[in-house]
């Protein structure tokens, strides 16, 4: 559907990163944009550089965003709001996994659940629900990272099935590596984690996820991009590992 048949749209986790990229990239196609964050300075500066709608709600709040979503009819919904927590199931904590799956899966189910009614009413809305290649693939640790981006994955398929019949389109975006500061938000932000995860490397830039999203969105309403798989060329997931037992098998 062309961006003149929509009209608003709200980003979640839109304070930097992959977030702010996709609120820049609307706004200058000229819909009404709401960005939600928990970080009211960061907000703020991007409110005044693209003319965003800053709201500093946790997107967790489930009241914040109950409250919201009854104020505007948005036509586009793009989850993009996103924690982890290094560490396989082993070292896990209590506290880690309620907060992934709060953050990654719960949050994005409810603002679906308070998204999709209205946009079925009205035969028109784009819902762009941003998973990760940990979604489809196994890498070590993170277990319940991989877990709630798989749960992101079969629910965007979902969607378009509860909205079968309107014309109501649904987006997977499945980043591998990509140039953001999400790695100091996990790791800690020092010049060994950037030497680690970004320095050197060719990655795709945030703008660039944006800026798949914005195809995707302005497609004709017969064409519903269902999932895009975006990894820098350099990186290739998957892979084999087999090991000898620690002991013979008694």
């Amino acid at each position: 559907m062309p961006f003149s048949d929509y009209k608003t749209a709200l980003v979640t986790g839109a304070s930097s990163g992959i977030g702010a990229a996709v609120v820049e990239r609307l706004c200058a196609e000229g819909l009404q944009v709401h960005a939600l964050a928990r970080s009211a300075d960061a907000l703020d500066a991007l409110a005044k550089r693209t003319g965003c709608i800053p709201h500093a709600i946790d997107v967790t709040d489930l009241a914040g965003v109950t409250r919201l979503m009854g104020e505007v009819e948005f036509d586009i919904l793009v989850n993009n709001a996103g924690v982890d927590r290094p560490g396989s199931i082993l070292k896990s904590t209590a506290e880690d996994i309620d907060l992934i799956l709060d953050v990654n899966l719960r949050a994005v189910l409810q603002l679906c659940r308070l998204a999709l009614p209205g946009m079925v009413a009205r035969d028109r809305g784009h819902i762009v629900n941003i998973s990760s290649i940990a979604g489809a693939y196994n890498f070590g640790g993170n277990s319940t990272y991989h877990a709630s981006k798989a749960a992101v994955h079969m629910l965007s398929r979902q969607l378009r099935i509860d909205a079968y019949g309107k014309r109501v389109r649904v987006t997977e975006i499945c980043p591998g590596r990509v140039a953001t500061d999400i790695f100091a938000h996990v790791h800690g932000d020092s010049a060994e984690i950037r030497e680690r995860f970004i320095d050197g490397f060719e990655l795709p830039q945030a703008a660039d996820i944006a800026n798949a999203i914005a195809f995707a969105i302005a497609a004709p309403i017969a064409v519903n991009v269902g999932l895009m798989e975006i990894m820098p060329t350099l990186q290739v997931p998957g892979g084999l590992s087999t090991t000898r037992p620690e002991s013979p098998q008694s």
